[in-house]
């Protein structure tokens, strides 16, 4: 499979649809792939017919189970110690790092790098046989694109120290129990609620939907006060956009709005 096939993209109607494609493997994440999402990341960012993207995986037996160790044990631990820190990290963080709102729509298992691909993403919805771990201790290393910040972030520090050091597989019901995702689906209307979703998001300012993102995420990383000094300055960019004119005018006039993100 080239490194152009590992990964498709599919944009209709402001939505784009990004498909981990290695089912041969669970889409477990190679070198390929992660070049590939680095890539798609950037170019979703700034593509001007994009509002919202979705991270789903090939079938119905995983999203992503994590790194491809038979790729892994054919390097040095040289070539392995570079590629972690100029790939691995990067292209999860590339994800993490878009402005535009993400969405993981979780079909089947996400494990190791696949759960951490979901952690970085916005939004995170499950079919009801999906399955979330971080199983790393259990081969000798610890998580490394992100499980050990974000997670506590997501679900709390209690039980993501839970997940990590125990090594536990829990379904998709134990996820929303806890916070992990938002919704929990049967399997065939996992993408038409990851796209309803989608829609709902579009009907928002897009400038507004970027700035919350901004706002949001500072909130894990700021103190109280300086949270709330972005926050208002996020809003003070709102309110001189033409997207706030519109969208109170639309409001007043009883009718839908039509953003240009500007």
């Amino acid at each position: 499979m080239s490194a152009e096939d590992v990964l498709k993209v599919n944009i209709s109607e402001g939505v784009a649809l990004v498909t981990l494609n290695r089912p041969e493997v669970m889409n477990a994440i190679n070198r390929e792939l992660r070049l590939k999402l680095i890539e798609t990341a950037r170019e979703l960012d700034t593509n001007a017919d994009v509002t919202a993207v979705v991270f789903t995986g090939t079938g119905d037996r995983a999203f992503c189970a994590g790194a491809d160790l038979k790729e892994r044990g054919k390097k040095s631990t040289e070539q392995l110690y570079d590629e972690r820190r100029f790939l691995r990290g990067r292209s999860i963080s590339a994800v993490a790092g878009m402005a535009k709102p993400t969405i993981a729509a979780i079909n089947g298992y996400a494990l190791g790098g696949g759960c951490e691909l979901a952690l970085a993403c916005d939004i995170r919805i499950a079919s009801d046989t999906a399955k979330f771990g971080q199983p790393e201790l259990g081969l000798g290393i610890i998580p490394g694109a992100g499980a050990t910040q974000r997670l506590p972030r997501i679900v709390g520090m209690g039980r993501a120290k839970h997940l990590i050091l125990t090594g536990e597989i829990i379904d998709a019901k134990q996820a929303l129990d806890i916070g992990l995702v938002s919704a929990v689906t049967p399997p065939g209307q996992l993408q038409v609620r990851a796209r309803e979703l989608a829609k709902k998001i579009l009907r928002q300012g897009p400038l507004a939907a970027k700035l919350a993102k901004v706002a949001l995420n500072a909130s894990a990383r700021v103190d109280l006060d300086s949270g709330l000094l972005i926050e208002t300055l996020a809003q003070a960019l709102c309110y001189s956009s033409e997207d706030k004119i519109e969208g109170t005018t639309a409001f007043l006039e009883k009718r839908k709005a039509k953003f240009t993100g500007k």
